[in-house]
């Protein structure tokens, strides 16, 4: 298992910080309405505890996208909301309450985009800063809990990063998560590559 040091967690709070500068200028351009994000915790879950990590929050119903990625590390990044904050981030974009007959549909497109560019963002930021060539599939939007739809697929996924990360809109606060979940053995080139980086 990689041992992660301060210096490591540095710079790996700057490369997310900077993907995440990233997605609030292509979300500002997008959007009619001037949306802060930042990062105020990173927080490293080993494989040993990610089961359990999830298994707490198993009765929640979150509101997520998620965004496969592969290369020299792969894995699933997930953008995740409660379903509460999710409705509100919707209705604060949109500049309007959305009625309920309407919502779905609104909610799910406006928070697959905003996952999609969000997500991009921070792994492309990820492989960019680390020289290592990344691809995507295309976004999926889920509503449930995390043990029904992360569990089944962590048989193939060890270490993972939970970066909190919160949306001023309209100086009102919202608060999401991003999960990248790294397949066996990629968490360690991830973190080789980090290195690498680091050290020139």
């Amino acid at each position: 298992m990689a041992i992660i040091t301060d210096d490591l967690m540095d710079a790996l709070r700057e490369i997310i910080n900077i993907g995440v500068g990233k997605a609030a200028g292509t979300l500002n351009e997008l959007l009619a309405h001037h949306i802060t994000l930042e990062v105020p915790r990173i927080v490293i879950i080993h494989s040993n505890d990610l089961g359990e990590h999830i298994s707490k929050r198993s009765e929640e119903t979150l509101s997520l996208v998620t965004l496969p990625f592969s290369g020299q590390f792969s894995g699933l990044s997930t953008l995740l909301f409660s379903m509460d904050s999710a409705s509100k981030l919707v209705d604060m974009l949109m500049g309007e309450e959305i009625p309920v007959g309407d919502l779905d549909a609104i909610k799910t497109g406006t928070l697959t985009e905003i996952g999609n560019i969000l997500l991009n963002a921070v792994v492309g930021s990820i492989g960019n800063i680390l020289n290592s060539r990344l691809s995507y599939s295309i976004p999926t939007y889920h509503v449930g809990s995390l043990r029904n739809i992360l569990l089944p697929i962590l048989q193939q996924e060890s270490e993972a990063l939970e970066v909190t990360t919160r949306f001023t809109v309209q100086s009102r606060h919202i608060t999401g998560e991003i999960l990248l979940l790294f397949k066996v053995g990629s968490f360690d080139s991830f973190i080789e590559a980090l290195e690498t980086a680091i050290n020139g």
